[in-house]
Formats: structure tokens, sequence, C-alpha cells
């Protein structure tokens, strides 16, 4: 199956003739006049050599034929304004739409218009995993849509890897989403690709950023209408894999020059389904392990925001969402216990667990933003956030013992109840005003997290659970609080043409409290306290090997934490059946990183990325043997004493031909894992892995779009020990527009060939597994989405804030 997903994709990669195209578009001066006689260029970014050059009519209109499918730098030019230069990718005939000249007394930088988003963008501080440039998003959810992110990997438990470093921060939004282990994934299952607009990817953020997170932060962006007037869409989406998903979504805004409001209300409904299977050996036993749960899971979701000008200067924004799920899981686990001498297996029973949980979640978000533009190159902004989250879960385990009969020999029957409440509360802000020919940022932030996390552990007999009684030694109340107060500053300056620096400096301030309250006084502990002054400081250097055609070199450091939060600090096991049970450690220190990264672009359009990593007491997830239970195995997290990683990442957009083009993102990375523990535990590993995503998209008659595409992951290693094998999946798509393109319509395919599950062995401290995974990958769905309204793309400077209207994007 592989071979075949490798070959399809390699026979896509051929050269095929290039193809002329028209290029139109008008320009308008400040005050929305049309500007006649004014001068229009094309120059070519690989040599800077004069393409196409028109003047403009009496309407400001011009018209350039026979242009060649090709990247340029769109000059305009008229006397008394300021030139405007901005980077055109022409794949086809396109209309620019409106360009606009600045005013003498302000100079628009450069902005880049092109007819579609790309898939993925490479900017100097971050990928763009454009979901809205890709067909075959139908029917994925976050958790999908991250599998197929540049640089980005999911482990069997659902952590999630950069650039093969763990630890990342996830955002939506802009703002940090407190959830962890399950609790996220359960978030990101829920999240579908119609409700998301793109992905940020940023491994190596600044010091205007938090300090959390050692690979760096994924910032989930939902769509927000912005256009002009009054305009909305209403889309639907299904797919059918083993089992259905499908959901409903609507936004609407309405802006004009003094306010913007929007909203979206949005509910899906998915099924899935998840398969393990396991053969650990330890202690002369080996345990066949068979895991097979079905989730159910229903979600509805809002948002509401409304952005206010006043006057010039001021700008005033409120925004609130909701998100609300129901959830049921079944998970059926089945564990076939033998005896090992030799070569001989002897039969012992088979352990039972059907389990079955019910799951409510709820979350609440508000955010006030102030901006105050104090000048054209100085501003304000004050960000106010809150947001809310309870987790209830209730859950029951019946453990059933029987023999080679299937007779019943004993049975441990048990029912958890396990509410989490989380609040976080943030405020920060940021300034920014120019200095000695460059830009100083400062800002301050304080952030509270509180965690309350109750977990009951009751038995009950077959007469069943109304006559349940609570394990006082097995339930525990954990409430768990941080307070970050950190401010940072930062300078990015130029020191010729060619060399333009940033270096800046965040202090962080916790004080994080970790305070078990068990039911059975024997069992207090002191709560564990943490109180420390971290400095994380960063820098960057850019050189320009050639302005003109595009080609740089960018050499980046930063020092980023990772703390240990209530999922892997609560020292109380949580199990999946009697002999499967994970626990924390309330003794967990945290990690601290220090990156590297050489970064290299060409033609504005090849990006290549080498980087290093070295990390201290690495926090990781660890497998090994129960100490009482000789039978029994159990997952925690300990701290490594290090973890190095270099890795690399290329990322090319090809235009083969007049209507297909290819992007393709492949990267490789070494990983080196050490540590020695006082019970005798060590973990030397070493693994060299690389990967690939590659999406053709090809323009076919009848005004269709096609997509075929990728991803190709090599062998690697999932936490500090389990060693994986290569896996990867073949995805396809189709597009096509209605009603002057107010009507989308999409089919997709994912994982065709069911390739994408895993496969891989871990070895520690005596316990030896090997094990396999699958899920509902192989899908095949279709979505419908119609826009109305009077909606047109606006293209906003980076540094001015001034915006361009370029038109409809096709």
């Amino acid at each position: 199956m592989r071979t075949t997903l490798t070959i399809t994709l390699t026979l896509l990669l051929c050269t095929c003739v290039r193809a002329q195209f028209n290029v139109i578009g008008q320009v308008q001066d400040a005050e929305d006049q049309a500007v006649a006689f004014a001068n229009v260029a094309l120059y070519a970014t690989t040599d800077s050599s004069l393409v196409k050059v028109e003047t403009t009519d009496d309407a400001g209109v011009f018209r350039m034929q026979n242009v060649p499918a090709a990247t340029y730098t769109l000059s305009v030019t008229y006397l008394g304004a300021p030139e405007l230069r901005q980077a055109v990718d022409v794949t086809k005939d396109f209309d620019l739409g409106v360009l606009t000249l600045a005013p003498a007394a302000v100079e628009l930088a450069e902005a880049t218009v092109t007819a579609q988003r790309a898939l993925v963008e490479v900017k100097p501080d971050r990928t763009v995993f454009n979901v809205e440039g890709t067909i075959n998003a139908v029917g994925n959810t976050g958790l999908d849509l991250l599998r197929k992110a540049p640089g980005v990997t999911i482990d069997n438990n659902d952590n999630i890897n950069v650039l093969s470093r763990s630890g990342v921060l996830l955002y939506v939004d802009g703002r940090r989403l407190p959830l962890q282990g399950q609790d996220l994934s359960n978030y990101l299952r829920n999240l579908t690709a119609e409700q998301i607009d793109r992905i940020d990817i940023i491994t190596n953020p600044g010091a205007k950023y938090e300090a959390e997170g050692n690979a760096g932060i994924i910032d989930i962006r939902l769509k927000k209408p912005e256009d002009e007037g009054a305009n909305g869409s209403l889309s639907t989406n299904a797919s059918q894999g083993r089992y259905f998903r499908g959901g409903v979504d609507a936004s609407g805004n309405y802006r004009n020059r003094w306010v913007n409001v929007y909203g979206n209300v949005g509910y899906n409904s998915i099924e899935n389904f998840n398969e393990m299977l396991f053969d650990n050996y330890q202690n002369g036993l080996l345990l066949d392990e068979d895991n097979l749960g079905r989730y159910s899971g229903r979600t509805a979701n809002y948002r509401l925001g409304a952005d206010f000008r006043i006057g010039d200067q001021h700008t005033v924004g409120v925004l609130v969402g909701g998100r609300y799920n129901d959830a049921t899981n079944l998970e059926n686990n089945e564990t076939d216990i033998f005896a090992v001498t030799g070569s001989t297996l002897r039969f012992d029973s088979t352990l039972v667990a059907q389990n079955v949980s019910d799951s409510d979640r709820g979350q609440n978000t508000i955010n006030l933003n102030y901006r105050y533009a104090i000048a054209d190159d100085r501003s304000l902004n004050v960000d106010l956030d809150y947001g809310r989250f309870r987790n209830d879960q209730l859950m029951d385990q019946p453990n059933r013992y029987f023999d080679a009969e299937g007779r019943p020999l004993s049975s441990l029957l048990n029912y958890f109840e396990t509410p989490t409440d989380i609040d976080i509360y943030t405020a920060k802000a940021d300034y920014e005003q120019p200095l000695a020919g460059g830009v100083l940022s400062a800002g301050t932030r304080f952030s509270r997290v509180r965690t309350f996390n109750t977990f009951l552990f009751y038995a009950y007999q077959d007469g069943g659970l109304d006559d349940r009684t609570l394990d006082v030694q097995r339930s525990n109340q954990f409430d768990y609080s941080e307070d970050v107060y950190a401010g940072y500053l930062n300078y990015a300056g130029q020191l010729s043409e060619r060399w333009k620096f940033t270096a800046g400096l965040r202090v962080e301030v916790t004080d994080a409290t970790g305070e078990l309250t068990p039911f059975d006084n024997k069992l207090e502990e002191p709560p564990v306290e943490l109180n420390y002054v971290s400095y994380f400081p960063n820098a960057g250097l850019t050189y320009a090997l050639n302005a003109q055609q595009g080609n740089t070199l960018n050499l980046a450091y930063g020092r980023r934490i990772n703390r240990p939060d209530y999922n892997v600090l609560n020292p109380f096991r949580q199990q999946l059946s009697q002999l499967r049970y994970e626990r924390g450690n309330p003794f967990l220190n945290p990690e601290i990183v220090d990156n590297v990264e050489l970064g290299y672009t060409h033609a504005y359009r090849y990006n290549l990325k080498i980087a290093y990593s070295s990390t201290a007491d690495q926090i990781t997830r660890l497998i090994a043997p129960d100490d009482d239970d000789p039978r029994a195995s159990f997952i925690s997290w300990d701290n490594l004493a290090t973890q190095t990683v270099w890795s690399a990442n290329l990322s090319a957009p090809v235009q083969v031909a007049e209507k297909y083009n290819i992007y393709a993102n492949l990267s490789a990375s070494y990983t080196d894992n050490q540590a020695r523990y006082a019970d005798g535990g060590v973990v030397d590993v070493q693994v060299f892995s690389y990967g690939g995503f590659i999406q053709n998209t090809i323009n076919l008659p009848w005004g269709l779009t096609g997509e075929i595409g990728g991803y190709f992951s090599g062998p690697g290693v999932w936490g500090g020990v389990f060693r994986y094998e290569a896996l990867g999946a073949l995805n396809v798509g189709l597009q096509k527009k209605f009603l002057n393109d107010q009507l989308n319509v999409k089919l997709s395919g994912n994982d065709l060939f069911f390739t994408s599950g895993w496969r891989g062995e871990s070895e520690f401290n005596g316990l030896r597994s090997v094990g396999s995974g699958n899920w509902d990958s192989r899908r095949v769905g279709i979505s419908l989405s119609y826009n109305f309204g009077n909606q047109k793309v606006k293209v906003r400077d980076r540094k001015s804030g001034l915006e361009q209207e370029a038109g409809r994007v096709q």
C-alpha cells in the first residue's frame, strides 16, 4: 500500500509547458479616485528584469496580456505618490482589483496578493497551513488536519510534536487553550475543518509570546468574516467512514468604516472508532491486549464579536464564544494472559473490561480588546481574557476474568466520577514605537490558572450501581493553581541595507502549587510548590542575499519552557482496565529548551530550515511494569536527563504546467533521548526519521479543480522509548463552483488505502511492548457552502495597517 502511495505521488511530478495569462487591475488614490496615466510594471523575481509595462487609462484601469506564469514584483508609480510594490503570483487570468496609492505622507510596505490562497505559506516567523486552501479537508476534524500540517506529527496517544519536538502550546484565535491529554484530544476531534480558516505553526516564537511550549505554538485560527457591508455564509458537510460525521455552520458580519459586527453558530455530530493491539512481555508473562473503542459526540458552538472604531486612533473590541459537547465512549478491553516458559505459552485467564463513559464538556470565553494608534508607527494594545472550562465524566468499568472455556472466574466492578473545572484569567499589554531607526516593543502579561480535579473511585457488586461504595483510599481531590507574571523587551533594527536583526528578553515569575487532598487522611501529602524566575532570551539575524530576487538567510535563537500540567502531576491512578492504568508524577520539574534555527528563502517561494534543539529535564511518557501486580503495567511521566533533536524542513511550491501546481514539504530529524533512573530504568534511544507532504492541484475542464496529495512519515520515536514504523496516507479532492462562485461544492476521499495506522514497540525497565493501531481515517465526504453579500478581499499592509481591496478570491 505504501509503495502504491509513493509511486502515485512520484508519477505526478512531471514537467509540462508553461502558459500565458492576462492580468488586469485598477489604480486609485487615497480618496478612491481613478489615477490615469500611472505606470504599471512587472519585474521577474529571478533576475529583476522588466517583463511588462503598461499605463492606466482614464478610468485608472490597466491590462497586461500574454504574461507567462511565474512570480513577479508589480510596481505602480505616479508623480507625487510613493511607489506601490507587491508580489504577484500569476497562475491564471485574474483581476488584481483596486490598487490604492498611499498619500505622500504614508508609504505602504510590500504586500502580497495572489489569485488563490496557497495551501502553505512560509513567513519569517511562522508557517501558515491554509485549511481553506485544500479541498480534501472535507469531513476532517482538527486532529486530522494537524496530522497533515507541515512539520507536525501526532503519536498513538494524540500527543502533538513539531519538528520532532514535544511540548507544543495550543492556541485558538491567539489565546491559549488550557486543555491537556484526553480533554485536548476530544476538543480537537469535535472541531471541524469547516470551522477552521488556517493553522499557524510558530516554531521559535519571539519575546512577545509567552515562553510556555518547548516546540513552539500552534495557533488554530477560526473563520471570522471581515468583508465590507453585510455578508454571510451557510455551509453543511457530511462524510462516511466506518461511521458517519456531519455538521452545519452559519456565519455573517456587517462592516463599515466604524464598526464590524460578526458571528457564527454551528452544530456537528461525530462518530469515530479507535483500535489498539498490544503484546506486553513482563515478569515471565505475555499479555495479549485488544482495545476497540467507539466515540459518539455532538457539539454546538457559537462566537459573537464586535470591533468599534472611536475616532481615528481608538478601537475597542469584544468577543464571546461557547462550545458545548456531550459524548459517549464505548471501550472494550480484552486481555489474554499467558505464562511464558522458554518458547512455551500456557494460558492463564482472560480479562474483559467493557468501559462505558459519558461526558459533558462546556467552554465559555470572553475577550476585551483595546487598541490605541498613538501615531502611524506607535501603538498600544490591551487584552483581557477569561475562559471557563467545565468537564464532567462518568465511567462504568466492570473487570471480569474468564477461563479458557469462557467460564467466569472472578470480577472487580468499578465506577468513576471525574469532574474537572478550569478557570483561566489573562491580562496583557503590548506597546510598540520606533527607536533609533528600528522598532522597540515592550509588554507585560499576567495569567492565572485554577484547576480543580475530583477523582471518585467506586466499587460495586453484580447487583448494580445503586449499591456502589466509595473507595476512600483511591479517591482524591487534586487542585492546581498557577500564576505567571511576565514582562518583555524586544528591538528590531537594521544594520545596513542587507542586514536586519532582532533581539529580545522575556522574564517570567512562576508561582504554582499542586495540592492533593485524599479522602483517607493517612495518604495526605504536603503540597508541591514551584516558585522560580526564568529568563528567556531570543535573537535573530537576517541577511538579504538579493532583495530583488527574494533570497534571504535567517538565523534565530530562542529559549522556552514547558511546565508540567494538572494531568501529569496527579499521582492517583486512572485505569483503562484493572491491568492497565495511568498515574501522574507530582515531582516533575519544568523542562527548558534552547532552540537554534537557520533558514534560507529562495525567490520568495522555496524555504529550507535547519534546526537544533537541546532540552534539559524533558518531560516524557513512559510505560513500565507495576511493582505490586506482576500482570499490570502503567503509564507515567518522568524527566529525561536530556533530549537532543536535529531537524531539517524544506517547502517548495512548484508550477509544473499551465494548470498543474505542486506543493511539497519534506522533513528529516535525528533524536537522541538519554536518562538513567534510580530504580535501574535506562533510556538510551537514537532515531533518524523523515517524512513528507505533497499536494498536487490540477485545473480540469468544466471549471473543476482536482487535488491528489498525501503524507508519509518514516520511522521515529514517540515519547521517550516507543519506536514506531513508517506510515502514510493518500487523499483526493474535487471542487466545483456555481452561481458566480457563490456556491462551492467539494468532494473528498481521505486515506484511500487505509495506511495511516501505526505500529511499533518500546522496551523500558523490564517491560517490552509491541503494538499497533488505527482509527476511522478512510473516509469520503462532501461539503456545500453558499456565500452571499458584498464579499471582497481586504489585503492589510503589515506596517501601516492600511487596507487594499483586491477583489473576490477565486
